[in-house]
């Protein structure tokens, strides 16, 4: 198959610009410009074109996209100019950003810039800079030729990069994947419900008011910390809290730095939403803005899905461009307002209890994996044996209680946490039950903790660049310093793993460094973290090995968390839930015994699915 690489320059200035816009709205946007654009076919020299809009489509028209894989760094942007403004939609397409997520963790940037210093492959140019503000009839001849030069560097630098990856053995699998979610952006389908959203919205506005009001909050009560903690205790929320860098004691976590504490915008508790926003010196709720910037693009078009491919340590996706599909809450009015294109449903599939199943499975705890295996309810086993009591004798709420063991105690929890949990939940324990709770799970399971034990003895062995076991054979391998190798090819890192002296406790404990924006940060690591590390992983892997699947038959939409959302006629309705279902409970090659089950449900709005 062909490669081309291609890089767009477009106009831009202080107001107009992909720093103060999202890309989808920058793109859409009646001021959006392509000032030139940059194309290399194969090994052969990059080409530079500049000129009117049908110009360049011509320009473009002469390339075989139809038969070649579209390399770009950052292909969401140059992919989506590519199909929105000259209806052009490659073959395959390919992202170098994305490449480096995957390959890299912190020791590199994921700039161009960075990359290909790192990879001593050239240098990246500046003249960008002397471009803010002009339009393609503002540069003069030399300028736009300069501009040109810097284009073709950059599809060059690019080309280069890509097949450094390449040759570093790029799994092709996940090129698979990074193709599907670049297309869930660049060829969107999903229509947004606009007069749904603007009745919502309304009401939003309302409900907030009329809470805050209620609440009689004053401005005082918002800026104590003790207050505003009591606050949030009255809404049943723990007030996050954190080691003050100042002092070295315990502090509440309230600032717009704190995630646990910005994480509460979220919450789907809106008067929590109204508190905390209203903390941060924030006009809106995020239900607010996101509900407005639905309507903002129900406005421009289909509803575009912005993914960042390998967002987190483990290899998942997280939201991007400002619009996070992977945190909308359950019962959202924004879910339901989500549609399907008419002639279609949309086939929502989620993969059920993953992280459990596979833990069980690669802990060899044999017992629940056949309980899994029997479709057994492997919560009321949980309750049963904390109740001490007959399967059929435990009642709703003992049942959730099993059910948050299970799902919760995998990783090395301990009593103090499963109380704050379970309060999240609006179940309170004492804490000498919920230790006596985890002591019987540790018992009832023990191949677990064994698990844990063994990845603590894997730590110490990444520390001294050796390799050790880590859980069933062959799923995984432990190489030294490099990290751990995972059935993609692809690794869980741990740069920097070295000794640390809590500050709080004064103990001794590992971490490894973590990327805060620009700063380096400590993460504590240990045995059960690096297990949950490595199952959230492996879940990952299949999840989008259930994706490519899918993807063969139906178009791919979006995928939240363990869930996978396609889009299919109407008349196959039936036929497209049972094809969606084989596939997510299909078993990995590598994992031939682990049992695998889901969750689907078809309908027109992606809400009522």
């Amino acid at each position: 198959m062909k490669l081309l690489t291609l890089d767009f320059e477009t106009y831009y200035d202080k107001a107009f610009s992909l720093s103060k816009m999202t890309t989808e709205e920058y793109i859409r946007d009646p001021q959006f410009e392509v000032i030139g654009v940059s194309v290399q076919e194969g090994e052969l020299s990059p080409v530079w074109f500049s000129g009117t809009q049908e110009r360049i489509k011509t320009f473009l028209s002469q390339f075989d996209w139809d038969n070649a894989v579209a390399i770009a760094h950052n292909a969401m942007f140059d992919m989506a100019i590519l199909n929105w403004h000259f209806g052009i939609r490659p073959k395959k397409i390919a992202d170098t950003l994305s490449m480096a997520r995957a390959l890299h963790t912190i020791e590199v940037g994921g700039s161009l810039a960075a990359l290909v210093e790192y990879y001593q492959l050239g240098k990246k140019g500046t003249e960008v800079v002397n471009a803010l503000g002009k339009r393609r009839i503002d540069f003069t001849a030399d300028e736009l030729a300069a501009y040109g030069e810097y284009c073709m560097n950059d599809v060059a630098l690019t080309y280069k990069l890509f097949n450094t990856f390449m040759q570093a053995g790029f799994p092709v699998v996940e090129l698979k994947l990074i193709d599907l979610t670049m297309r869930m952006f660049t060829e969107p389908a999903l229509q947004i419900d606009g007069p749904l959203l603007l009745n919502h919205l309304a009401t939003v506005r309302d409900k907030k008011e009329r809470l805050l009001s209620k609440a009689l909050v004053d401005k005082e009560d918002l800026m104590s910390n003790p207050k505003f903690a009591a606050l949030l205790v009255s809404c049943n929320v723990i007030p996050p809290m954190k080691i003050s860098p100042t002092t070295g004691k315990e502090t509440y976590a309230f600032s717009k730095t704190d995630e646990e504490f910005t994480a509460l915008l979220n919450h789907e508790n809106v008067l929590v939403q109204a508190l905390v926003s209203a903390r941060l010196g924030l006009r809106s709720t995020l239900e607010e803005t996101r509900t407005e910037r639905f309507i903002e693009v129900s406005k421009r078009g289909a509803l575009s899905i912005p993914l960042k491919y390998y967002a987190a340590h483990t290899g998942r996706w997280g939201g991007d461009d400002s619009v996070n599909m992977q945190n909308l809450p359950r019962g959202s009015v924004l879910k339901d307002a989500i549609i399907a294109p008419p002639g279609y449903v949309l086939i929502d599939s989620d993969s059920s209890q993953i992280e459990a199943r596979t833990l069980a499975w690669w802990a060899r705890q044999s017992d629940l994996v056949s309980a899994f295996e029997q479709g057994q309810d492997v919560y009321k086993i949980m309750a049963s044996a904390i109740y001490g009591k007959p399967e059929n004798l435990i009642n709703k709420e003992e049942r959730f209680v099993g059910k948050t063991t299970i799902l919760g105690s995998g990783y090395g929890m301990g009593g103090n946490k499963f109380h704050a949990q379970l309060k999240t939940f609006g179940v309170t324990l004492p804490i000498e039950e919920c230790e006596r709770i985890i002591s019987v799970y540790r018992a009832t399971y023990p191949a677990i903790p064994e698990l844990w034990a063994q990845a603590n003895k894997a730590l110490l062995a990444m520390m001294d660049d050796k390799t050790a076991p880590l859980g069933r054979d062959g799923v995984v391998i432990v190489e030294g310093s490099d990290g751990i190798k995972l059935p993609n090819g692809l690794y869980l890192r741990y740069p920097n793993l070295r000794w640390h002296n809590d500050p709080k406790t004064g103990k001794k404990e590992m971490v490894y460094d973590t990327k805060r924006g620009k700063t380096l940060v400590p993460s504590r690591i240990y045995g059960g973290k690096v297990v949950e590390n490595c199952c959230q992983a492996l879940a990952r892997i299949i999840i989008g090995e259930q994706m490519l699947r899918v993807a063969k038959k139906y178009k791919v939409v979006m995928t939240v968390h363990d869930a996978i959302c396609a889009m299919v006629p109407k008349q196959e309705k039936d036929t497209g839930l049972e094809f969606i279902e084989l596939c997510m409970k299909l078993r990995p090659t590598w994992a031939p015994e682990l049992p695998l089950n889901c969750e689907a449900g078809a309908d027109q709005r992606y809400g009522q699915c």
